[in-house]
Order: C-alpha cells, then sequence, then structure tokens
C-alpha cells in the first residue's frame, strides 16, 4: 500500500508534464516519458523522506552497511551504473521490499528473516535494482497520467484508510472509482514484476550467485502466502496480502514457473551462496515489532521507550504505526487512535484540543485515568468538506511527562455510538508501563542454533512467539515439509 501511495504522489506531482522521449536503458528502446533521469532522480529523493518516516531507519549499522554493500555490488553490475544508488533497511516486520525511481532500494527487516542466504537477499535487492533500471516508477506515473488518474491514485491509500475508520469520519463518495484506479495501476505493474524478476536473475548470474535463488526466493513468498491463508482459516477471517511483497506481484506460481525457465538459460559456476555470511549478519537482529516503535502481545500494547501501555479490547486489532497506535475494531469502523503530542504544541490540555482538535462547539472535564492527569472533550469540528462531524477526545499527561492525544474516531455516528463502550474501555486501559508490562515487553530476536533431534517441536517450547513451530519452519523455508539434517544451522526466535 505504501508503494502505490508513493507512485501515486509522484504521478500526481507530474500530472501537468508534457512528456518527452527517453531510451530506456534495458530494452533500448526510445519511450514517452513524463519524467526524464534528473525528475527521476528528483522525485526519488523527495519521496525518500517520505520513506523514512513512515517506517524509519532499522538502528543497526552493521545490518546497514551489509545491505549497502550487496546493493551497491548488484548495481554496479546493472544497466544503470551511473546512479547514485541508495540502500537502506526499514524498520518493521513487514515481509516487503520496494524501490523508487532514481536509485532508492529499500528492504524490510521483516522480508530479511525469512531469506536463508546472501544470494536470496541478493535476488530481492536485484529485482528491486531492476524496476529500477527498467524504468518502471517512470512508466507507470506516465500511465497513470495518460489515463488522468494522478491525482485519483494517489488518494486511494486516504480512503482505503478511511473506509476502516482509522484516519477519522471520512466521506466515501468516489470509493468504487477509486478502487478501479487502483485495479488499473495494479494490473498495469503485475507485468513489469515478471521483467524485475528476469532482471534479478541476470544481475545474480552478473555478480557470481545462482539466479536459481530467485526461484528459492519466490518459494519463500509462496510459503508465506499459505501460512497467511492456514492463520486466518484458524482464526475464522479473511486472507489479506496487503503490506507485503504478495500484494503488488503476479501470482506466485506465475512467478515461480517464468523465473524457472529463466534462470535455466543462465549457465555458470556458481559455488558461494554466502549463507554463513548472512545469518552471521542477522544475528541479534529484531523479529516482529521493534522495541524503539512499540510492542503487541495479545491485547496488549507496550512502548518501553515512552513507558506507557493500552489494552485492546476483545477481538479488537492492535495497528501500530509510525505516527500513531490504532486499536481498531472487528467491523474496521471505528478505532481508537493515540498520538504523541508534539513538544511544541505544550503541555496545557485545553491548548491542545483547541489548537490540534480545533472544535467549533464542545465541552471538556477533567479526569484522572490510571493515576495520570486527563482532560476530555466531547463536541464537534468542521470536516474538509465543511459539514459538521462529531469529536470524541481525551488529552492525557503520560509518562516521562509526555503528552497524548487519544481520539475515537469512526466511519459515521452510527459506528461511533455503537462502539462508545469497548473505545471508553481502550481508553482507560492507558497506563504507565507497570513491573508486570516491563517483564512482558521484552523483545524478540533471531540468532542460528544447531538443528536439535528433537526437531522444530523442540525449537518451538523454547520459543516465544505464536504459533511457533509452524513459524519457525516457515523462516527456515521448511513450511511445506521436510526437516533440516542434525547439526545444520537454523534460526529461531527468542526473548531478550
Amino acid at each position: 500500500m505504501r508503494t502505490f501511495l508513493l507512485s501515486g504522489l509522484m504521478a500526481s506531482a507530474l500530472v501537468a508534464g508534457c512528456g518527452t522521449n527517453v531510451v530506456n536503458p534495458v530494452t533500448g528502446q526510445a519511450e514517452r516519458s513524463v519524467m526524464d533521469e534528473k525528475t527521476e532522480i528528483a522525485e526519488g529523493q523527495k519521496a525518500h523522506q517520505q520513506v523514512l518516516q513512515e517506517y524509519g531507519v532499522y538502528n543497526n549499522p552493521a545490518v546497514q552497511a551489509y545491505v549497502n554493500a550487496l546493493g551497491q555490488r548488484l548495481a554496479a553490475h546493472s544497466h544503470r551504473t551511473q546512479l547514485q544508488w541508495h540502500f537502506t533497511v526499514l524498520d518493521t516486520p513487514e515481509i516487503n521490499a520496494f524501490a523508487l525511481p532514481g536509485g532508492y532500494v529499500y528492504v524490510t527487516r521483516g522480508i530479511m528473516a525469512y531469506m536463508d542466504s546472501e544470494a536470496d537477499l541478493a535476488g530481492v535487492i536485484g529485482h528491486e535494482i531492476g524496476h529500477v533500471t527498467a524504468r518502471h516508477g517512470a512508466q507507470r506515473a506516465t500511465s497513470e497520467q495518460n489515463a488522468g488518474l494522478g491525482v485519483l491514485a494517489a488518494s486511494v491509500l486516504g480512503a482505503l484508510l478511511e473506509s476502516q475508520g482509522i484516519t477519522g469520519a471520512g466521506k466515501m463518495a468516489g470509493q468504487v472509482s477509486q478502487t478501479v484506479a487502483a485495479g488499473y495501476v495494479a494490473s498495469y505493474g503485475r507485468d513489469q514484476e515478471l521483467q524485475a524478476d528476469a532482471l534479478g536473475a541476470e544481475y545474480l548470474a552478473r555478480n557470481g550467485f545462482d539466479p536459481r535463488n530467485m526461484i528459492d526466493v519466490i518459494k519463500v513468498l509462496k510459503d508465506q502466502e499459505r501460512f497467511a491463508a492456514d492463520q486466518a482459516q484458524s482464526e475464522g477471517r479473511a486472507v489479506s496480502t496487503q503490506g507485503s511483497w504478495l500484494a503488488s506481484h503476479p501470482s506466485n506460481d506465475q512467478r515461480l514457473a517464468a523465473i524457472t525457465q529463466l534462470a535455466s538459460q543462465h549457465k555458470g559456476n556458481y559455488t558461494d551462496e554466502g549463507r554463513d555470511r548472512y545469518q552471521k549478519t542477522i544475528q541479534g537482529m529484531a523479529f516482529g515489532e521493534s522495541a524503539d516503535q512499540g510492542l503487541s502481545r495479545g491485547r496488549n500494547y507496550y512502548h518501553p521507550a515512552l513507558g506507557f501501555a493500552v489494552t485492546a479490547p476483545a477481538s479488537w486489532q492492535i495497528q501500530n504505526g509510525a505516527d500513531k497506535l490504532s486499536l481498531v475494531n472487528p467491523a474496521h469502523d471505528a478505532a481508537l487512535v493515540v498520538r504523541l503530542v508534539p513538544a511544541q504544541a505544550g503541555k496545557d490540555p485545553a491548548t491542545i484540543i483547541r489548537d490540534v482538535i480545533k472544535p467549533t462547539q464542545g465541552r471538556s472535564e477533567s479526569a484522572s485515568i490510571n493515576g495520570l492527569q486527563a482532560m476530555r472533550f466531547l463536541g464537534t469540528r468542521q470536516d474538509a468538506q465543511g459539514q459538521s462531524q462529531p469529536v470524541a477526545a481525551t488529552v492525557i499527561r503520560g509518562p516521562k511527562d509526555n503528552v497524548y492525544l487519544l481520539q475515537a474516531v469512526a466511519k459515521d455516528s452510527a459506528a461511533l455510538q455503537r462502539t462508545e463502550g469497548p473505545l471508553r474501555e481502550a481508553e482507560g486501559s492507558f497506563r504507565a508501563m507497570t513491573a508486570q508490562d516491563i517483564a512482558a515487553a521484552r523483545p524478540w530476536l533471531l540468532r542460528t542454533v544447531p538443528y536439535p533431534r528433537g526437531g522444530f517441536a523442540e525449537l518451538a517450547n523454547a520459543s516465544p512467539i505464536t504459533s511457533a513451530e509452524r513459524q519457525l519452519r516457515l523462516i527456515n523455508g521448511y513450511y511445506g515439509g521436510g526437516e533440516p539434517k542434525p547439526g545444520q544451522t537454523v534460526k529461531v526466535v527468542y526473548t531478550h
């Protein structure tokens, strides 16, 4: 979703452009484009700051240096060696990788947890380099402009989030047309994904890696897809691929068939997969959420750095974003959104309500929530269309002298009224972390161990993660069955 938003933003910025002829570095063919190389670099640089703000950079210099060195090695043998390439590991458990025009490539620590070797990671990075070298971002921006979708496409994410009750009581008019726009752009990109797979295989071969490692990468994604489906079925919910590589890529069966054929065309003596180097690099890497961004454990959310905790009502989901925390109801039409109030907004609750909420009318009352000073506000404000909408918000003076804004949001007033009880319950759970909370908020980390004779079942007994045996099979490439040899190094998840 984030990848799509970025492409939409760039397209909207260029919607007024008249286009020019450029030569595609991969095909050697001229193509009409709204983005020349200079514009690619400028737009990529601009969107790069948005990516860093949204995700955060993984705070591990050794991992960052390793990924950058591998990326630079691959880019040096690509079709656009003249670009200044940038490779960044993002601090998110999402299984994702993406690229921006101009040479900006990102992998998440989430996807790194599922790779088994340096060659596997090189396949992921090579694929994303392929998007840049083949000018797929520029092609998509041009396609969106030609179809009149520049501005519309950029608003799709906002519409979808509003439909989930995350960003407020948004109007859903035009959602059908926006969904059509999103489908058009997604289908356009799917054809490019196979070309990026082929380029990834080519860049692997040019760097001495077996291009068949692209097959391993696709198999990892297929296993992840199967695991997600199994988990959803066991929990009685629909399968979602949002926020992963699976969301914007073609059928993994289609990809597997295509890349198997392509990989066989590259002949060479490939011996070093870099498995030991890779597994040493990821030792101690965070698995799942990071302590810096807060941790979800069941219904509880803990933020050790800020010192607060909150508990979601039964069956509600915890969605941890870079700038806010959302507790979302099962119907996805209401949520409690928790935000840290910027220091420049001050500490006075009345002032914060006036300047941040900007109400048209309402009343405030002082309160105490688990010993923390608070002020509740009920009233109305005007939305972007000038329509009056209800507002329910609470300002809390939290631990470490931080101030938080807790806001109940919903698709409409009926949803807000229907969820009033759980929303108040969630708000009432906001607290300074107790000794019990601190003990529960220990982060999960990766390490490698020799595979024991008791197999994954034995390793699962010592792991804190849910569905431990299935997840350990998944991160080691054995979700479909089979076993490593006793003594072979495998990845495990442990509590710090």
